[in-house]
C-alpha cells in the first residue's frame, strides 16, 4: 500500500510536468507522421521498407520509451536534489516501496505511449490501405516489457548517480544510441560489417525487432529477440537497484 501511494504521488509529478506531455506523447506521435510523410515521397521503385507504417510504428514504439527514461532521471535525481528522499526517510516506507513506487508509475506510462503510439500508427495506415491488428499491437506492448524495464532501469541508475543538470546530458547518449544502432532509422541488416555487429551488440535492435515482429504476427521471432532484451534489464535494472539502496543508504 505504501509503494503504490509513493507510486500515485510519482505519477502525478510526471504528468504535471508538461514536458512530459511533449515528449513522451507528442514527439512520437510527431515523428510518425513525419516520417509517414516521407516514406509517401519515396517511389515504391527504390524498395524501401524501413519507414512503411508497419516498421515505422513499432520502432518509433520502442523510441519513445528512451524519453520515459529521461523522465525517470529527472524524476529521482530531483527528488534527490530537493531532498525530498531525506525527507520521506522518516517515514516506515522501506528500499523495496521506494523502488517500486517508481517503477509502477513509469511501466504505466511507458505502456500507455506504446498504445497510443500503436493506435496512431493503425489510423495513418488506413490512409495508405496497410492494416495494422491492433491485438497484435496490444501484444506488442507485452512482449516490450522487458524493453520497458531496462529503459526505466537505466532512468533510475542515472537518476540516482547524477544530479537534475547532469543527468539529462547522459540520458541522451542512450536515446541517441537508441536511434543510431537500434535500426529504426537504418536498415542495420543490410548494411553489415562492423556497424551490425555493434548494433547486435546492444539491446537496442533487439527491441526493435521484437517489437516489429509482434505488430507482424511473429510472436516466435519475437521471443526470441526479447530474450536478449530481458538478459539486459535484469542486468540494468539490478544495477539499478543496488545502486539505488547503496547511494541512499538503506
Amino acid at each position: 500500500m505504501k509503494s503504490l501511494i509513493f507510486a500515485n504521488r510519482n505519477l502525478k509529478e510526471i504528468m504535471r510536468d508538461p514536458l512530459s506531455w511533449i515528449f513522451c506523447l507528442g514527439f512520437p506521435l510527431v515523428m510518425l507522421l513525419v516520417m509517414s510523410i516521407i516514406n509517401n515521397s519515396i517511389p515504391p521503385q527504390a524498395g524501401m521498407k524501413l519507414f512503411q507504417i508497419q516498421n515505422l510504428t513499432p520502432g518509433i514504439a520502442v523510441f519513445g520509451l528512451t524519453f520515459v527514461m529521461l523522465f525517470a532521471a529527472l524524476l529521482i535525481s530531483g527528488d534527490r536534489q530537493q531532498a525530498f528522499l531525506l525527507r520521506i526517510f522518516t517515514s516506515p516506507m522501506r528500499s523495496f516501496d521506494y523502488i517500486i513506487g517508481y517503477i509502477i508509475p513509469l511501466i504505466v506510462l511507458s505502456a500507455g505511449q506504446s498504445v497510443i503510439t500503436g493506435i496512431a500508427g493503425l489510423i495513418m495506415g488506413l490512409t495508405s490501405d496497410v492494416t495494422l491488428n491492433f491485438l497484435n499491437i496490444l501484444t506488442s506492448v507485452l512482449i516490450s516489457i522487458p524493453s520497458i524495464i531496462m529503459f526505466i532501469g537505466f532512468g533510475l541508475l542515472f537518476g540516482t548517480l547524477l544530479n537534475k543538470n547532469a543527468a539529462p546530458g547522459i540520458c541522451s547518449i542512450i536515446i541517441t544510441f537508441s536511434g543510431m544502432f537500434g535500426g529504426i532509422w537504418m536498415d542495420v541488416d543490410a548494411m553489415g560489417g562492423t556497424l551490425a555487429k555493434m548494433c547486435n551488440a546492444l539491446p537496442f535492435i533487439h527491441a526493435v525487432k521484437a517489437a516489429r515482429f509482434a505488430y507482424a504476427g511473429e510472436f516466435a521471432n519475437s521471443f526470441s529477440q526479447t530474450g536478449i532484451v530481458a538478459v539486459w534489464a535484469i542486468v540494468v535494472i539490478t544495477l539499478s537497484i543496488v545502486v539505488f539502496k547503496k547511494k541512499m543508504r538503506f
